[in-house]
């Protein structure tokens, strides 16, 4: 019987709902920790996790044995509940229901792995928005405004 080889890289990008700045650098850390472990339990390789306090950035090697939308829903739904057992915060934490899934070639790894690493100097240069809007431009993702993630910095007349 022969066996199954496959190597593919995943980013995926997702907010806060509301894009409320809730993930404090206090607590950033442990989630991400737990979210790794999440990751883990269900075969998928962590490459790097890293995120501001409305976003966050996973990159994996992608087990397919299991769907992305079934990945994405257990790591929002495990994380929300972590974060409201421990507390975290006062606020109601919610992840946004919508995701980004971008794919990367091997070779591709490292420059994604630095670019996720160096998200806290990106975004002094870059909002969350120009960022996620350039992905979507980048990957020709054909999308519909209303269907974003929000972005309360400013309309989406400009798109």
């Amino acid at each position: 019987m022969a066996d199954t080889y496959t190597n593919i890289s995943i980013q995926f990008v997702f907010a806060v709902k509301n894009r409320s700045s809730l993930i404090e650098k206090s607590w950033r850390e442990p989630l991400y920790q737990y979210i790794t472990g999440t990751i883990q339990n269900y075969g998928h390789k962590l490459l790097r996790i890293n995120g501001m306090s409305d976003h966050i950035h996973i990159f994996i090697g992608y087990n397919v044995n299991q769907l992305i939308p079934e990945l994405i829903r257990e790591i929002k739904t495990a994380s929300n509940k972590y974060i409201r057992d421990n507390k975290f915060t006062r606020y109601k934490f919610e992840w946004q229901s919508g995701y980004g899934a971008f794919s990367y070639n091997f070779t591709d790894r490292e420059n994604v792995i630095n670019y996720i690493i160096n998200q806290q100097l990106h975004h002094q240069k870059k909002t969350f928005r120009d960022e996620y809007m350039e992905m979507l431009r980048e990957f020709e993702i054909e999308f519909k405004a209303p269907y974003l993630l929000d972005f309360f910095e400013d309309s989406f007349s400009d798109i």
